[in-house]
């Protein structure tokens, strides 16, 4: 296993045209059938940056922008934000294709975390991660800063130690 890995190591693309049997009846994608590619998707891009079995542990954001429509190619993109101890922050983007007019538009994002484990269950170290692009480095810093936030609304750390979001307000 290497010791530090790029975005782009892991990165995982798959597209999916969107049947009658995936929406609901005003024909747009429902929303648990993308949740259900995307949690595959981020799965398959955690799993190749930790080489090792991996658990979704939450889902973080997913923002529905732009309705899916029947017909429609559905691409999401998963990459690794942030690779933590043991755990690695999964940021996907969605794009469609009009199947009339062939435009591709971003319409959705998600972020998953995801824990990788060894065979009995418990959390092992995963590779850490080297940002490259302007757009990979901003969500490598974000990341922190979702994971110290999740940690205080937990309970898990107290306010001092949550120091990139106190950054914020100074």
């Amino acid at each position: 296993m290497k010791k530090e890995k790029t975005p782009s190591d892991s990165k995982t693309v798959s597209t999916h045209v969107v049947l009658p049997n995936d929406t609901n009846t005003l024909g747009n994608l429902m929303g648990g059938k993308l949740l259900h590619w995307m949690d595959a998707a981020a799965a398959v891009c955690a799993h190749r940056h930790a080489e090792r079995v991996v658990v979704t542990a939450s889902v973080n954001h997913v923002a529905f922008n732009h309705a899916i429509k029947v017909g429609d190619f559905v691409t999401l993109e998963a990459k690794v934000a942030r690779a933590f101890t043991s755990s690695m922050e999964i940021y996907i983007d969605v794009m469609v294709d009009d199947h009339k007019t062939n435009d591709r538009k971003k319409c959705q994002e998600a972020i998953y975390t995801f824990v990788a484990v060894d065979q009995y269950g418990n959390t092992i170290d995963v590779p850490q991660l080297n940002p490259e692009t302007e757009e990979e480095k901003s969500r490598f810093d974000d990341a922190l800063k979702r994971k110290q936030l999740a940690l205080l609304l937990a309970g898990k750390i107290k306010p001092d130690a949550a120091t990139e979001i106190k950054a914020l307000f100074e």
